[in-house]
């Protein structure tokens, strides 16, 4: 048995069963090991882009980490943007890396890199296999430091001669997972008198907090207190549809952010951190805490958040306080013949859309669109693009679709995300996924011309407008996701796209659906 067998075994005792695959030369012990290793899926992806963003789409929905297999420093780097997106959902990855043996990294051969050096940027964590004999405790090191307590991407490097190596290193048996750091009950007390104290306060929710049990928690403190409920504008899961507490979505610009938060006196985190602008503007304010406004932390990103709003919640109104919630929503009368636009999509989710579906937005300008018609409507789950780097929509999918394989996924993406990692849609053929593909294709960086206007850069010329165009040439993205192995419809109406929605959920598998707005 090679010591890259202990690995993947000790690995799948930790609980970790997937593996997203993009290896080479120096991680074929690995590919040996997981062939010979019952216990663990292993998938592969022709990007590793893809592979990253599948691991941190399956930890958001499994709660518990994939592993990635990557292919020394230039791999690990093709992976980072996704890392980044993983990192800012604090979702546990676990990337193994390989490395050349260590006696070849002084010939400094081609691949030759800093492997650990490229992972560091997005890891919380960081180890280096040294010897054959602790691949099996460091990899333990590796799944334990993904669960935090702030939860997070830990990358292992390992070299091929300890994967190769016969030393047989010690399978170790599944550890306990570290747990969030509990809420003192002296914070809740805090919490709770300037609550009371308040004239206009805002409880403001990020990560957990968005699950269905820290927003059934938030929704009674908002009936005792009368506190106005917002989330973060980028949150890794939100439990969504009818029967659920519901909290607003911050405003993406700044200023929109700072007049719906108001004359507020009182910002109470829960889960996150204080707001911030997304950008940098001329003149305009990076902290978006209304001036004068008292803040006061509930619980942070490492802290057990939904607990904390537990305590919170009893300590205000001692369960005899409820939220009133909203019926399911009745979708609108559908204008068959109007042009398609974002608002046209959430309609038809809202007619169409099974229960317990997940959604995965990677469309920025236009997932904004869909996303208030589908509120109330089927419950599902909506993984945010929490880092802002583009390209995350259909691997993300990839890895909610294994996690919850009984569950309908869409990927919402803008065309020029899709265009980042379009190989996520080989993977989900192969793998027979029910994922359905949603492409907005505007033919351009929609956002990026707003940005434009917003910083100050004065008019686009020719050249800067072509930066940000997509329509010379435009994609075909039918024929693209059809080369994949994906079948493809495009949608020019509402109705069209109601039909196209209607006919993908009936075939099953991975479909693409082409909103051309």
């Amino acid at each position: 048995m090679f010591a890259a067998e202990s690995l993947v075994r000790t690995l799948i005792n930790q609980g970790v069963e997937v593996c997203f695959t993009n290896p080479g030369t120096s991680e074929m012990h690995m590919v040996a090991a997981l062939d010979r290793t019952e216990g663990m899926r292993s998938v592969l992806c022709l990007f590793e882009g893809v592979a990253t963003g599948a691991a941190d789409g399956y930890a958001r929905m499994a709660d518990k980490p994939a592993c990635t297999l990557l292919h020394l420093g230039p791999g690990a780097g093709n992976g980072l943007a996704n890392l980044h997106n993983a990192r800012r959902a604090y979702a546990p990855v676990v990337n193994i890396v390989g490395d050349h043996a260590r006696d070849h990294i002084k010939l400094d051969a081609p691949l030759t890199s800093d492997a650990a050096g490229v992972c560091r940027p997005m890891s919380r964590w960081v180890g280096c296999v040294a010897d054959a004999s602790e691949v099996s405790t460091m990899a333990v090191e590796a799944v334990q430091q993904s669960y935090g307590p702030e939860r997070g991407v830990a990358s292992l490097i390992l070299p091929a001669d300890c994967a190769w190596s016969d030393a047989e290193p010690s399978v170790i048996e599944a550890q306990p997972v570290p747990a969030p750091n509990a809420v003192d009950a002296t914070t809740v007390e805090t919490v709770a008198a300037a609550l009371r104290a308040a004239t206009d306060p805002v409880l403001f929710l990020g990560n957990d907090a968005c699950r269905e049990d820290g927003l059934a928690a938030a929704g009674r403190i908002a009936a005792a207190t009368g506190a106005r409920l917002f989330m973060d504008t980028f949150v890794p899961r939100i439990a969504r549809g009818h029967g659920r507490v519901s909290a607003k979505r911050l405003g993406y610009f700044g200023e929109q952010a700072l007049e719906e938060l108001g004359a507020t006196d009182l910002l109470v985190i829960a889960g996150s951190k204080p707001p911030v602008a997304f950008f940098a503007y001329p003149d305009q304010p990076g902290e978006l805490t209304p001036p004068g406004a008292r803040t006061e932390i509930l619980a942070g990103p490492a802290d057990d958040v939904i607990a904390g709003l537990q305590a919170l919640a009893e300590a205000l109104c001692s369960g005899q306080t409820e939220p009133d919630l909203p019926a399911q929503s009745q979708a609108p009368k559908l204008f068959p013949d109007e042009p398609l636009n974002p608002g046209y999509v959430g309609i038809s989710l809202l007619r169409h859309m099974p229960e317990d579906s997940i959604i995965c937005d990677d469309a920025t300008t236009s997932g904004m669109g869909v996303f208030p018609w589908i509120e109330h409507g089927p419950r599902h789950d909506w993984l945010c693009l929490t880092g802002g780097a583009i390209g995350s929509g259909m691997p993300q999918a990839i890895g909610a679709a294994m996690a919850c394989p009984d569950k309908q996924v869409f990927a919402l993406c803008g065309d020029g995300a899709a265009a980042y990692t379009l190989q996520a849609l080989w993977t989900q053929a192969r793998e027979k996924l029910d994922v359905i593909n949603i492409v907005f294709a505007n033919h351009s960086y929609l956002v990026l011309n707003v940005e434009l206007a917003r910083v100050g850069a004065g008019d686009p010329g020719p050249a800067a407008q072509q930066m940000l165009s997509l329509d010379n040439p435009k994609m075909d993205w039918v024929k693209l996701a059809e080369g994949f192995g994906v079948p493809g419809q495009t949608a020019r109406t509402a109705g069209e796209f109601d039909s196209a929605l209607a006919r993908a959920l009936a075939a099953g598998g991975p479909q693409m659906i082409v909103a051309e707005i």
